[in-house]
């Protein structure tokens, strides 16, 4: 462990630490029970942890989640329960045990499991890199559309797979323009090579499961507070964003990486695979899409259509026990660790007794949106994108159910919730940022100064958009 990290666990653990003894009227919250503030303590520790990074961030989400079970649920450690001398009014609520461990199984979890596994088996028959070829031909070698084209496809992509995993085939697909010097000079380069991150983190606004923020967002809208948002529905108001998002971006590109050669001819080698596994993976991929975008319409919601997949690649063998392993399990720890803490907030009482001691009735509610929007994109800049919607959404679903009516004119809850999706995915100004951003600044084409000047406008112009876009649709269209 490095000096850094060795600093920032030890400051993680101490501050935790006193937030768990300190007394209980230091924090400005009446009625406070133990229970209520052992989760501040674990919470103040786990943001903390994912700031500083100290361990990977998945292994602090399991962190979380046990000393949750020994020390909150009502399967705790004796001394920390009634049996250890405190009495039940002071200790208060504890969570339910179960419903700490079936984090780990959410139907968002699923969600996000069966989409994995779908990208996995595109992979395996080549579905992407082919998709990719037959989707950039369009575009032509007009060096513009070639950009183009790559933003567009990028973001086709990461709607449907992990945004680092389509970055990282995009950038794998683009080496050999990247290499060839006789074909692209200059600045060109460097616009081609940031257009993958931009065209990942955007693309991933258009789909539930498109990121993680997006659809922790949509757990809270559709299980807390009793909405139905669907799949079709998230892409019918978040595409034309994106779109739109995009293309900006595009003209951005092209105005301060502009390429000094107008041809650029794009080879990717292979064809489209005709055995009966590529053929089921192909159907199946198609299928899984269309219920995905119809879940509405045929009354299956997008979290059991996620497990279609799975079963028919398991039961057909498209897919083994090693193509397991290659699923990103740091990305479902990660996650639910964060509904572990939403857990903790919303059993205990500690959500609503938080809010209930905030006087909302004196700030405005639109103050509120853009800020938790801008607190989002700040702390996404620096930590996990998922991590910060996992901190957030569950306070600022309490926040929201508080303010109520008030926040009607801006668009609701739903407004300050998925506000906080777009916002994490606009955060990309540094290569630290998103894994995207890390992958471009490795090909070292890409510098710091030039992710920070492209990404911190494209956030700018994003949150304009997104809010107005909130602002305006949103209650219309999940109602």
């Amino acid at each position: 462990m490095t000096l850094q990290k060795a600093i920032g666990l030890s400051i993680s653990t101490i501050l935790g630490l006193i937030a768990w003894f300190l007394p209980a009227d230091v924090y400005g919250i009446d009625n406070l029970t133990i229970v209520e503030q052992r989760v501040i303590a674990i919470f103040i520790f786990a943001a903390l942890m994912w700031i500083f990074e100290a361990v990977p961030i998945w292994t602090t989400s399991v962190l979380i989640m046990v000393l949750m079970l020994l020390t909150t649920s009502s399967s705790c450690l004796w001394f920390f329960s009634e049996k250890g001398g405190y009495t039940a009014e002071h200790l208060g609520t504890l969570i339910k045990y179960k419903d700490i461990m079936a984090a780990f199984a959410d139907p968002i979890i699923m969600l996000f499991l069966g989409g994995f596994v779908l990208a996995i088996a595109a992979k395996k028959c080549g579905l992407d890199a082919n998709l990719a070829r037959v989707l950039l031909k369009p575009f032509g070698t007009r060096s513009p559309f070639v950009l183009l084209g790559f933003l567009s496809i990028t973001a086709i992509f990461s709607m449907f797979m992990s945004n680092t995993a389509t970055a990282a085939m995009m950038l794998t697909i683009l080496a050999p323009i990247l290499k060839a010097t006789d074909q692209c000079h200059g600045k060109g380069k460097i616009g081609l090579a940031m257009a993958i991150p931009i065209a990942a983190n955007v693309g991933g606004i258009g789909t539930i499961v498109g990121t993680p923020p997006n659809a922790i967002a949509i757990k809270y809208l559709n299980d807390e507070l009793g909405l139905n948002i669907g799949f079709g529905e998230w892409m019918l108001l978040m595409v034309p964003f994106v779109i739109v998002l995009l293309a900006f971006s595009w003209l951005l590109l092209l105005e301060f990486f502009p390429f000094e050669e107008k041809h650029i001819e794009i080879k990717i080698a292979g064809k489209f695979r005709n055995d009966w596994k590529a053929v089921l993976t192909y159907i199946t991929f198609g299928i899984t899409v269309l219920l995905w975008v119809t879940d509405q319409v045929t009354g299956v919601n997008a979290n059991i259509v996620a497990l279609i997949p799975f079963a028919i690649f398991a039961i057909t063998g498209v897919i083994d026990r090693n193509d397991l392993r290659e699923i990103p399990w740091d990305v479902l720890w990660l996650v639910a660790g964060g509904f572990a803490l939403g857990v903790g907030l919303n059993q205990t009482g500690l959500a609503k007794h938080m809010v209930e001691s905030i006087p909302f009735s004196s700030w405005s509610p639109f103050l509120t949106i853009i800020g938790a929007g801008l607190l989002c994109v700040l702390m996404s800049t620096f930590i996990s994108n998922t991590a910060t919607a996992s901190l957030l959404v569950p306070i600022l679903a309490a926040v929201g159910t508080a303010m109520g009516p008030s926040l009607a004119p801006f668009g609701g809850i739903t407004t300050l919730l998925i506000g906080i999706a777009i916002s994490a995915s606009l955060a990309m100004a540094l290569p630290i940022s998103t894994p995207p951003n890390a992958l471009a600044h490795s090909t070292g084409l890409v510098r710091q100064g030039d992710m920070a000047k492209v990404g911190i406008i494209i956030g700018i112009v994003g949150m304009i958009l997104g809010y107005l876009l909130l602002f305006f649709c949103a209650d219309f269209l999940f109602h």
